[in-house]
């Protein structure tokens, strides 16, 4: 069985692919994804967003199944944010800027994933590090996942991580929000995990799981 990626994400389709060829599925890149039209990511939830990716690119590559992610970080100390803005969470603040010229090196831009982890880093130097006794760094990782074909959703799945946020990025593996996000349990952040490790407790792997279980009941 082959399914679809509706995603440019290289380092995403990377794991898609490898967890699913340890269950006999094939998980290529959407042929032509650069080129369509991106559909407008105005739901209120991962799983919403999943689903309206998963329907529209579906609908422009008749009889293939093809599925969307959407996932992100919501910290508690900043009230679940950036949640589904995880993506352009230093854009929405208008933070890009400040953040370039606070860089030890302007002649380097920063990347979109250097950007957002400094506007969530900023947004925390104004809250103390516990309350009440209890730590505020507490953060979980979202991963929602909708399986479409010609325009119908066939399969959803959701999965989660839970950790705490560091004051500076560790690990060099990862992309997004994955330096900043210490796993507890391992003591290590999910940049710093190997692949085979972070694909056994990450959010994505854990959702992606489930959709592989379930996938079996779809009829290509």
């Amino acid at each position: 069985m082959t399914i679809y990626a509706a995603t440019t994400n290289a380092g995403k389709l990377r794991e898609f692919a490898e967890c699913a060829r340890e269950e006999g599925v094939e998980v290529l890149a959407l042929p032509g994804l650069k080129q369509m039209p991106e559909p407008v990511e105005d739901a209120a939830t991962f799983m919403g967003n999943a689903e309206l990716k998963a329907v529209a690119y579906s609908r422009l590559a008749p009889g293939k199944m093809v599925f969307a992610d959407d996932s992100g970080l919501e910290v508690e100390a900043l009230g679940g944010r950036p949640g589904v803005r995880s993506a352009r969470f230093a854009e929405d603040l208008g933070l890009e800027n400040a953040a370039q010229s606070q860089d030890p090196d302007p002649g380097q831009p920063l990347t979109k994933d250097e950007r957002n982890n400094r506007a969530v880093l900023a947004l925390l130097e104004q809250v103390p590090h516990t309350r009440e006794g209890e730590s505020t760094r507490g953060a979980r990782f979202v991963c929602a996942l909708a399986l479409a074909r010609d325009g119908e959703v066939l399969l959803r799945a959701e999965g989660e991580i839970s950790g705490q946020m560091l004051e500076a990025p560790r690990g060099s593996d990862g992309f997004g929000y994955d330096p900043l996000f210490l796993v507890p349990g391992l003591g290590k952040t999910l940049a710093e995990l190997s692949r085979e490790e972070k694909w056994r407790v990450s959010h994505r792997g854990n959702a992606f799981r489930q959709l592989l279980k379930e996938l079996g009941r779809v009829r290509e």
